[in-house]
């Protein structure tokens, strides 16, 4: 590999220190020092220790001194844009922190999670809301690494509209939004250009963050939907990087994703992550779904923990949602301006015996303005007696995007206000107050501090914060309770009516959910929660207050850097190398024990030794699990021909299959041995009888659980039953991946329930349930030619055993034992092979089908070349045979 290492642009910018920005103790996940020069592991080697280090050790061995020096590991912050606020002055450029920022919240509130002794540094990487120049792109970057330890990625104004205002808003965002492109105005249609800007913007991203990333050091935090194709780029630059990524919106349901044509691209990129977070469960059961559906793969928990298996490395999925910036929210209640705004509200509204309903959202499609408009009008229609008294405050945040779907919000929501305003209004009572202006932070709690209800009626939103610092304002403090008029033991209250579909609602047990397209049950949950007793709006605010006060941003950030932390565990004794192109790109980790089989050196041993077993398993492994045909073909009759020809070679077929099929397809095999279900019927020969492995069971069972099986296959469209001499199969290949594996799951406990005082065993294999007589495995195969060899006085001197499922670990296990039971010649060639890069009790593994039959191919070759031109040697197997 080419030799490549990056200089630590920080360190050399800020010369070890920090600059105006920098930061006082944060939580540390590590205990090393971040080299100045940035190695990748397997890049250049031996540099971790450098020649200052040695310098260092020898001029002293104290260890305080070598503690003085003690680690500042680093996290690198990835998002879209910076936490940072910019403006031009003059001639030159001023910046400062965005106070409003989740990146720089999760920071600092970081600092109040006391169990993290040591300090951690944080980078940013992202862009400017604002176009530099060109010309003056050197000196912001040097200014922001500097000051603010941010690093800028500029993007040229043409690309990022295409990147941002195209291909993530108009495709990325609609669609995450359970929106479809069904017509050109509903949603972009999807658009290769836009596609290609939005994988240059990422690679460009990943460029910024090779220029400071230490690979074996830092942890890198990726954030939303913006970014989605980072992890890749990363990951085929460093192996071993530690990459975690959060999704900050939600994740459509697989119905809608897989509409998107790049939908494999993105999730294989999301895969590339360590650590993938998700606001709520059904977002990651969504993501899940769909990594099953279209990637074939399968998740399971592991103490708690949810995780996929892809290509070896271990991908875990967090499921938690952000919360607020405490500290933040408390220090802006405190403002005399906060005061007095409170003050101000209290006059327009309390004191003329109103109750102010309280709505905060952005100005776009998805956040239901024009829902709650209806749902107040249908309110005050219904109930006369709110008519005079309830005032509903809609805050209207600018909409982030652009387009004709914002305008027409915004024109709707006017018109709707308009018209509940002149039916419903009367002289000093205007039942509607849009406020369509950006609002200081201070007046946006003074709002929350003053207003009876907060309702969120967006109709699909990631997360939302909103009623979260609601909850934090209605708590208040002491001097907003001498505003309020409150006395020192007042137990405070709140209400909430929120959207089922948005990420905070399974958090807030205690609101009111509701289905925003229902304008009914919107007004009356409106209705329910103006005359809810006081009582209860005062626990459920506690019971929100104490969730929300404990899970706040620090706690959400620690918790998934630990996560992160805990999942990268194990990089650095895995073997990783990467594999695919492009975006299809992917990393492979493996045990060091676990090692892909070398065809030399598998030959080298078959041809010096005398006396071999081969075992082979059919499905999956002769012939792939997707053939459509599974009769063999006849090159695979000619290999397997050639390979028991050889007069020093066992080669025995072990199958799932009943016996009649193998007798028909190996019917022109005269010296392959056959071994059906599961090893339960066993023939030496072409001319041999069949002999069973374990004494015949009766077999009355299958009256009881055939008509199980049917009842199941009934009901899972696709499913089948293969009914076999000892055991019986239903097998859901066929039938919806999800359905046909609960349905599995359900027929599994049912068969297990009723077959409970029978002599079977049920087992759960890929795509299928089956029950088979006790004692039966592919295993006794093994057992079975080993004690045959040696009741002949013969030692095998070399063992091939391949497979590619569980019921083939049976036979890994007693070839690989076999030596310690004195089965084997002392120095015998063992290798168990299994197929693909999984766990397994076998030491080898080949890709897939294909490699396994260019293996045996080329074994076959060398039993004919030897054949050819060397004398009959003595016929071991044959002899055991007999």
């Amino acid at each position: 590999m080419v030799s490549r290492s990056y200089s630590n642009l920080l360190e050399l910018a800020a010369g070890g220190g920090g600059g105006g920005g920098g930061e006082g103790p944060l939580p540390s996940l590590g205990r090393r020092r971040i080299p100045r020069v940035v190695t990748a592991s397997g890049i250049v080697p031996d540099l971790d220790y450098s020649d200052d280090d040695a310098a260092s050790a020898a001029s002293s061995s104290d260890h305080s001194s070598a503690h003085s020096h003690a680690p500042r590991e680093r996290a690198i912050i990835v998002a879209n844009q910076l936490p940072i606020r910019a403006s031009r002055r003059g001639g030159g450029w001023e910046f400062s922190w965005d106070e409003d920022s989740l990146l720089l919240q999760l920071r600092d509130s970081l600092r109040a999670h006391a169990d993290r002794a040591d300090d951690m540094e944080f980078v940013y990487v992202g862009g400017l809301r604002d176009d530099v120049p060109a010309g003056e792109h050197d000196e912001v970057a040097h200014h922001l690494l500097e000051g603010f330890r941010c690093v800028p990625t500029f993007l040229p104004a043409d690309l990022r509209s295409r990147f941002y205002h195209g291909f993530c808003k108009q495709q990325l965002w609609p669609l995450f939004h359970y929106m479809l492109p069904l017509s050109p105005e509903l949603g972009g249609r999807f658009d290769r250009a836009l596609w290609q800007a939005y994988v240059s913007v990422n690679k460009i991203f990943a460029d910024k963050i090779l220029e400071v990333i230490s690979p074996d050091e830092d942890y890198v935090w990726v954030h939303d939907y913006h970014l989605m194709i980072l992890p890749t780029f990363l990951r085929k630059r460093f192996n071993r990087v530690k990459l975690g990524f959060f999704l900050h919106s939600p994740f459509p349901s697989s119905e809608i994703y897989k509409t998107l044509p790049v939908r494999e691209e993105l999730l294989r990129s999301l895969l590339n992550a360590d650590l993938i977070g998700f606001h709520t469960f059904d977002y990651a059961r969504h993501f899940l779904s769909c990594c099953g559906r279209m990637l074939g793969l399968k998740y399971e928990s592991q103490r708690g923990y949810i995780a996929l298996e892809y290509y070896g490395r271990t991908v875990t999925i967090k499921i938690l949602p952000v919360g607020v910036h405490l500290e933040q929210l408390r220090s802006v209640l405190n403002l005399p301006e906060t005061g007095v705004k409170v003050a101000e509200l209290l006059k327009q509204f309390c004191d003329q015996n109103r109750l102010m309903l309280l709505g905060v959202d952005d100005m776009d499609i998805f956040k239901g303005i024009s829902l709650k408009l209806l749902a107040f009008e249908q309110l005050l229609m219904q109930h006369p007696e709110w008519r005079g008294r309830v005032v509903l405050v809609q805050i209207a945040n600018p909409a982030r995007g652009r387009g004709k779907d914002v305008k027409e919000v915004q024109d709707e929501s006017y018109v709707m206000v308009r018209r509940i305003n002149e039916a419903f209004g009367q002289p000093g009572y205007q039942p509607v107050i849009l406020i369509d202006r950006p609002l200081q932070f201070y007046e946006r709690m003074a709002y929350y501090v003053v207003a009876e209800c907060c309702l969120v009626t967006a109709v699909r939103d990631g997360m939302n914060l909103i009623p979260y610092e609601y909850v934090i304002a209605r708590q208040g403090n002491e001097k907003l309770d001498g505003i309020l008029g409150l006395g020192p033991s007042a137990r405070k209250k709140s209400m909430l009516v929120v959207s089922e579909f948005i990420g905070c609602s399974p958090s807030l047990s205690g609101a009111i959910r509701v289905n925003p397209w229902n304008i009914d049950a919107v007004a009356d949950a409106m209705d329910s929660a103006l005359e809810m007793p006081e009582g209860e709006k005062v626990l459920r605010h506690e019971k929100h207050h104490k969730y929300v006060s404990t899970h706040d941003v620090g706690y959400w950030a620690n918790s998934f850097l630990q996560d992160l932390e805990r999942t990268c565990l194990d990089h650095s004794r895995r073997r990783c190398w990467g594999i695919g192109f492009g975006l299809r790109f992917r990393v492979v980790a493996l045990d060091p024990n676990f090692k892909k089989l070398a065809v030399e050196h598998l030959v080298s041993a078959y041809r010096r030794t005398t006396t071999r077993i081969i075992l082979l398993d059919y499905d999956g492994t002769l012939m792939p699990q997707t053939s459509f045909g599974k009769s063999p073909s006849s090159k695979t009759i000619d290999m397997l021909n050639s390979l028991s020809r050889d007069q020093n070679n066992m080669v025995f077929l072990v199958s799932t299959k009943k016996r009649s099929t193998l007798e028909e397809w190996f019917s022109s095999c005269d010296n392959l041995g056959l071994a059906a279900e599961h090893g339960y019927f066993l023939r030496l020969k072409r001319d041999a009888e069949w002999e069973t492995c374990v004494p015949v069971t009766d077999r009355s069972w299958k009256q009881i659980a055939e008509p199980v099986m049917k009842t199941y296959t009934e009901t899972t469209d696709g499913s089948t039953i293969e009914d076999k001499e000892t055991a019986i199969v239903w097998s859901y290949e066929d039938a919806d991946p999800d359905f046909g594996s609960c349905q599995a799951k359900e027929l599994h406990d049912h068969l297990e329930s009723v077959l409970a005082n029978e002599p079977v065993t049920v087992k759960a294999g890929l795509n299928h349930v089956e029950v088979k007589p006790q004692g039966v495995s592919k295993g006794l195969v093994a057992k079975r030619l080993l004690s045959i060899i040696r009741e002949n006085s013969l030692l095998p001197d070399f063992v091939l055993c391949i497979g590619d499922d569980r019921s083939d670990e049976d036979m890994f296990e007693v070839i690989t034992t076999a030596a310690q039971d004195n089965c084997l010649s002392p120095d015998a060639e063992v290798f168990a092979c299994t197929v693909g890069r999984k766990p397994s009790k076998a030491k080898y593994y080949l890709d897939d089908p294909a490699d396994i039959v260019r293996l045996i191919q080329g074994l076959a070759n060398v039993s004919d070349e030897m054949h050819s031109t060397m004398p009959t040697p003595v016929d071991a197997a044959d002899t055991a045979l007999r």
